[in-house]
């Protein structure tokens, strides 16, 4: 029988300004350590420390653009479009202009704050 999902689970964020982000399924929510599906709204401004995660992580913006930044350069990523950030290689997310965006994340596996590798204070 089908498992109905009545209602996700806020996740505290990083970045510097308060980001929303609503856990569907995943680690918190649902149990499921396989994947993780997030609605994620950030708002103009917003940067997270850069991670290096060991799940993939594939995004699709909905409104605004996304930038994420990566060793080799930066992507900005607009509403209709989508982006993967393969396991084990540096990236940082932002939402630089005013209107932040808006944003769904599916995590293969699932996010987890001990697979995420972010960086330190000094930088990596």
């Amino acid at each position: 029988m089908p498992t109905l999902i009545s209602a996700p689970t806020r996740i505290e964020a990083a970045g510097n300004k308060p980001k929303l982000i609503d856990e569907y399924v995943g680690r918190v929510n649902s149990g499921h350590g396989q994947l993780s599906v997030a609605h994620m709204r950030s708002p103009g401004g917003w940067v997270e420390p850069g991670q290096t995660p060991e799940f993939e992580e594939f995004t699709i913006v909905l409104k605004g653009m996304l930038r994420v930044a990566h060793q080799g350069g930066v992507l900005d990523v607009h509403s209709g479009q989508a982006v993967v950030a393969h396991a084990g290689e540096w990236v940082q997310y932002s939402t630089p202009e005013p209107e932040g965006a808006e944003y769904i994340a599916v995590c293969l596996p699932a996010f987890s704050p001990g697979t995420v590798h972010r960086d330190d204070a000094h930088g990596k």
